[in-house]
């Protein structure tokens, strides 16, 4: 089961006001399974996009990243997204391409737009036709049940291996008006950036400019989705989109600097952070959550590139599944991550408060059953001292166990 997830409640989902959205069946891999989702966006709203860097990127990604630049370059607003699990249409080639092009030009001209304002997101098994024809049948029932209301439906609807749906909404005050900020994800395998390793949306009212617009999204991912990794596994259709519909009331916030833009950075950033470990919380076969926090380093890379090191490692991931304190490997796997001139003698290494590490070796007051009480626990801080600069970074990411292997072993059957 995933660590520590509490169950969703609608209830606690803030509609945002210009975003409705549908839920429909399509029975792309299952009769009777929610698998297609719209979302309508109302006139004027922004929007901004981050994908995978996997090179063998899926033709939805292709498509929403076309689309969006003709938008930046001052072309048609987007004006609805379309989702389908069960297949990622990617390795289709231009049969994918035509394909998620199709669904695009049904829904646009259902809902009277033009092609290029809908962006497409798939998500499933790759190397396989997309059932385009199911998808189009099934957009009139999508459609019909287009609602400000719809987003627990719609994180339900979105998962593929997931345990449970994964969402967040937080409200804050902006020019003494209200404003909400309400996301969703799916994610629990193949999951390790570049980009945001799965699909995720987040909405809000503010009234931003869109020249602000990605750089909140990319600050917002990088600690975020770019910060977990379950397996190391980059997907080729990883999507994370931030929609800013600007009907809060409020004056538009143009200038970065400005407290109201740290206000909204601040909240899209929660929202997304809690998507991102609920995404390694229900990490494929998952018991263990796990906090790798990188101080001293000499650069947010390098902290970063530290913490990847360790939270990508097979054995460091079964010897937490297995509550083994056998840390050695963490200290293995700092050593490979790629600082070519760091000093291991100045390391600090600590699990939880537990003070494991130092001066190039074991401390002398560590025990073993120090660290296996530690080892015992679901929730576990890796926390190392590089001891040669000011800057820090965390990664989050979960163990291996043997679940991991059967769910993925099993997943198209």
């Amino acid at each position: 089961m995933p660590v520590n997830i509490a169950p969703l409640d609608p209830a606690a989902l803030h509609p945002v006001a210009g975003v409705e959205i549908g839920i429909a069946s399509a029975g792309i891999k299952k009769p009777g399974r929610k698998d297609v989702t719209v979302f309508r966006l109302a006139p004027g709203s922004k929007v901004a996009g981050v994908f995978t860097l996997n090179r063998f990127c899926a033709a939805p990604v292709r498509l929403c990243q076309q689309y969006l630049q003709q938008y930046t370059a001052g072309g048609k607003e987007i004006r609805a997204l379309v989702v389908n699990t069960g297949n990622a249409n990617a390795g289709t080639g231009v049969d994918g391409l035509n394909r998620a092009t199709a669904i695009c030009a049904e829904l646009a001209a259902s809902w009277g737009l033009a092609t290029e304002q809908v962006l497409p997101f798939s998500t499933g098994v790759i190397l396989e036709p997309l059932p385009s024809e199911k998808i189009i049948a099934a957009l009139p029932e999508a459609t019909a049940d287009l609602s400000p209301s719809n987003w627990a439906a719609a994180a339900s609807a979105i998962m593929t291996t997931d345990i449970v749906p994964k969402a967040s909404s937080k409200q804050i005050q902006i020019g003494g008006k209200t404003v909400t900020i309400t996301g969703i994800a799916k994610g629990s395998g193949m999951i390790h950036p570049n980009m945001a390793t799965m699909l995720g949306y987040v909405a809000t009212d503010a009234a931003i400019s869109q020249d602000l617009l990605p750089g909140l999204l990319k600050h917002a991912a990088d600690v975020s989705f770019n910060s977990i990794t379950v397996d190391g596994d980059t997907s080729t259709n990883d999507s994370f989109i931030l929609i800013a519909t600007g009907q809060a009331g409020h004056a538009e916030i143009t200038a970065a600097d400005s407290a109201e833009f740290a206000a909204l950075q601040a909240a899209v950033v929660e929202v997304s952070q809690f998507l991102a470990q609920a995404i390694v919380r229900d990490g494929e076969g998952a018991t263990k959550f796990i906090s790798i926090n990188v101080s001293g380093g000499a650069s947010y890379d390098e902290c970063k590139a530290v913490g990847y090191a360790i939270g990508r490692s097979p054995l460091v991931k079964t010897a937490f599944f297995a509550s083994d304190p056998n840390l050695g490997r963490i200290l293995a796997a700092i050593g490979y991550a790629g600082i070519q001139d760091l000093d291991v003698d100045q390391i600090e290494v600590r699990l939880d408060d537990v003070l494991v590490a130092k001066d190039g070796g074991r401390h002398p007051d560590y025990r073993e059953e120090q660290g296996q009480a530690v080892m015992n626990k679901a929730e576990i801080a890796i926390n190392i001292n590089l001891q040669r600069g000011a800057h820090s970074a965390t990664v989050w990411t979960c163990d291996f166990s043997y679940d991991y292997v059967k769910i993925n072993a099993e997943y198209r059957s």
